[in-house]
């Protein structure tokens, strides 16, 4: 699917993902991508949820009577458990973003840079280069199945190894 440009200036550009393969190698990529991306991001949540869930748990079974009061202010307590939780997240989240804010601030005024790409050279000037090294074993892997085939594969190897 073609279109003319905007700016009414004659030149055309496609808007299609299906000229050649490696266009779809990339699409189907980039949704893999997004299909891991969202399934890792529900994992968390979900085990973030089950472990609140089971605190919460665990502390009405401990004391039901305190955790009753806690819900609620009272003369004992006049704060209850979720404001006190609240203000302390609040003061965690200030104490935390000023911080790294400061700290931020400090290196990029001792540096004396003004601009992103000369931090960027700067810190290569100053930090020791990464050395890359290359994977020991196979790291590509179509499927589960293929990455347990080859986990057996190397524990028997190494089985082998000590035997021999």
């Amino acid at each position: 699917m073609a279109a003319s440009d905007p700016k009414g200036d004659g030149k055309q550009f496609s808007l299609d993902f299906d000229n050649s393969t490696s266009d779809n190698i990339t699409k189907e990529s980039q949704i893999n991508n997004l299909k891991g991306g969202i399934f890792m991001t529900s994992l968390a949540g979900f085990s973030m949820l089950f472990g609140f869930g089971m605190t919460v748990a665990m502390a009405k079974r401990k004391d039901p009577a305190m955790f009753t009061k806690s819900l609620i202010g009272s003369r004992e307590m006049p704060e209850s458990g979720a404001s006190l939780a609240m203000r302390a997240l609040a003061w965690g989240t200030v104490y935390s973003v000023t911080g790294v804010g400061l700290l931020c601030f400090a290196v990029w005024k001792l540096l004396g840079v003004q601009s992103m790409t000369e931090f960027s050279g700067k810190m290569r000037s100053v930090m020791p280069e990464v050395p890359k090294h290359e994977p020991r074993g196979k790291s590509d892997f179509k499927s589960v199945q293929e990455l347990i085939d080859y986990i057996l594969a190397e524990d028997e190897k190494q089985k082998e190894k000590k035997k021999g």
